[in-house]
C-alpha cells in the first residue's frame, strides 16, 4: 500500500499562486478564490495570512476584501506579528486604516502596532491608537 502525500502538489502550487495574488494586491482575484472557497485566513509555512501579505505589501483595497469575507485582522503570524505591526512597519497608512476599520487591535500581537509605532517616533498612529 502507497502512502499519500502530505499536501496535494495541485492544491500547494494554487496556495502559492494566491499567496503571490495577495502581495501583489490583485484585490478582485483575490476575492474570487475566497468566495470559491479559498479559506481567508489561510497561511503559508511562516504563519503569514492572506491580510497581513497584502497589508505589508500596502494594498489596502486587497485588505478590505478579504476582511469583509471573513479573515481574522489581527491573527500573528509565526513571529507573534500581526498584519497592523507590519502595516505600521511598512510606513502604509491606508492598510493602517483599513485594517482598523476591519476591527484590527493596535495593542494585538509582538510587538504591537502600538509598539512598533513607539518604536519608529509615529506620533500620528499613536494619537489615531488612543495610545499617545
Amino acid at each position: 500500500m502507497t502512502e499519500e502525500p502530505a499536501h496535494d502538489p495541485e492544491v500547494l502550487q494554487l496556495a502559492g499562486k494566491i499567496f503571490e495574488l495577495a502581495r501583489h494586491g490583485d484585490t478582485d482575484t483575490i476575492a474570487t478564490y475566497v468566495d470559491m472557497g479559498v479559506p481567508p485566513n489561510l497561511t503559508n509555512d511562516k504563519g503569514d495570512t492572506l491580510v497581513m501579505l497584502a497589508a505589508y505589501h500596502g494594498h489596502a483595497d486587497a485588505v478590505r476584501v478579504l476582511l469583509e469575507r471573513g479573515a481574522k485582522p489581527d491573527q500573528t503570524n509565526d513571529r507573534g506579528q500581526t498584519p497592523l505591526a507590519g502595516a505600521v512597519f511598512k510606513g502604509e497608512d491606508d492598510v493602517v486604516r483599513a485594517l482598523l476599520d476591519g476591527g484590527a487591535d493596535p495593542a494585538a500581537g509582538t510587538p504591537s502596532a502600538i509598539e512598533t509605532a513607539r518604536m519608529f517616533g509615529k506620533e500620528d498612529l499613536l494619537k489615531l491608537f488612543g495610545a499617545a
